[in-house]
């Protein structure tokens, strides 16, 4: 009987040793937004451990995930110079403006994480129908279609969560609507690069 896939114990440190730093960090400045969003990662964190028990995700794959969460970290609790761009209430690498009035820090993050979520979808959508049909499955159009839709859905799905904790909490850094659709934007070409990229390698 084969053994259960298992994470590289380098990525098990790595992931815990930021997770314990921006954990202490938001309950020492009483950040009560990004404790949300750390039981979130954590949650998802257990998502990822049943599907890699499942589908054996690439070593890549799982150190692309915990570099994006470390992304995400660093976002909302680094700070930055007052007297750098940024928008928004919080002077953190979230609100950073990399191009003035342009692109910023959360863009790019989208942009980066919902591509590692349309490689997570492949890679799972692949394992489970190789499976089925035991033979090697290569990426098609419409697979990789419908991988890329499903990395767009989790980024709805974090919207939702922002959405919540501006409705739960007095003060957040979320954004407003304008915000909001930038990142359905950057989350839609994050996941089409992902695709594009999954599709012609595969051929």
């Amino acid at each position: 009987m084969n053994s259960r896939p298992k994470f590289p114990l380098p990525l098990v440190i790595f992931t815990l040793a930021y997770i314990a730093v921006a954990s202490a960090s938001a309950l020492g400045n009483n950040n009560r937004e990004f404790v949300i969003y750390i039981l979130v990662m954590v949650v998802m964190i257990a998502a990822i451990f049943i599907v890699h028990r499942r589908s054996n995700l690439s070593r890549g794959l799982l150190w692309a995930l915990s570099v994006w969460g470390l992304l995400h970290m660093a976002g909302g609790l680094v700070p930055i110079p007052a007297s750098w761009p940024y928008n928004g209430p919080n002077s953190v690498l979230y609100s950073l403006w990399l191009i003035p009035d342009r692109l910023k820090y959360d863009q790019v993050v989208h942009a980066y994480g919902f591509a590692i979520t349309t490689w997570l979808c492949w890679e799972a959508l692949r394992a489970g129908l190789e499976g089925r049909l035991g033979r090697t499955l290569r990426p098609t159009g419409g697979l990789v279609v419908l991988c890329a839709a499903g990395g767009m859905g989790f980024g709805a799905f974090n919207e939702i969560v922002e959405f919540f904790a501006t409705l739960t909490l007095p003060h957040t850094n979320v954004g407003d609507y304008e915000n909001t659709g930038w990142d359905l934007v950057f989350n839609a070409i994050g996941s089409t690069i992902a695709a594009a990229v999954i599709y012609f390698r595969g051929r």
